[in-house]
């Protein structure tokens, strides 16, 4: 793979620690995960819309929204200790760069699997966040067996 440098130095010290506070993983994770919503949301919202009108919409996806998913998901061992919810938060992000850059799952396979798992009135932020958090409580459980075990 073209990339394979990015992740090497990872792959020599391979843990759950290691690839959970890996922040340059985070940071291309943060890409990964407010675009892969945005589309699904899009599409989402799309299906939905009593017009039948295309929405598109671009979504920052909130550090409760991925820090609350990765505790439902039981996988908060990936963090470090002491994590806050930014820490926790940055720690989903680095799981989907990783899974994403060792090609176990395309952009189009979590927009899928994100969209499939939304539900309820995305428009209200309220039932957004509890819909948006099942889903990516959903995409990291998936995940969860692309990474390493200990």
């Amino acid at each position: 793979m073209p990339y394979d440098f990015l992740i090497d130095d990872i792959k020599s010290n391979l843990s759950q620690k290691t690839i959970g506070t890996d922040k340059g993983l985070a940071k291309i994770g943060d890409g990964i995960v407010n675009l892969t919503y945005s589309v699904a949301k899009s599409i989402y919202l799309t299906k939905k819309s009593s017009t039948k009108s295309v929405i598109r919409t671009g979504m920052k996806v909130s550090k409760t929204i991925l820090s609350n998913a990765l505790k439902n998901a039981n996988m908060r061992n990936f963090a470090k200790n002491r994590a806050d919810a930014h820490d926790i938060a940055d720690t989903a992000e680095a799981l989907v760069a990783y899974v994403w850059i060792n090609k176990k799952m395309t952009l189009q396979e979590i927009i899928d699997l994100l969209e499939s798992n939304l539900s309820s009135d995305l428009l209200n932020r309220k039932e957004e966040i509890t819909s948006a958090t099942e889903a990516f409580t959903v995409l990291l459980k998936k995940m969860h067996q692309f990474l390493p075990e200990k």
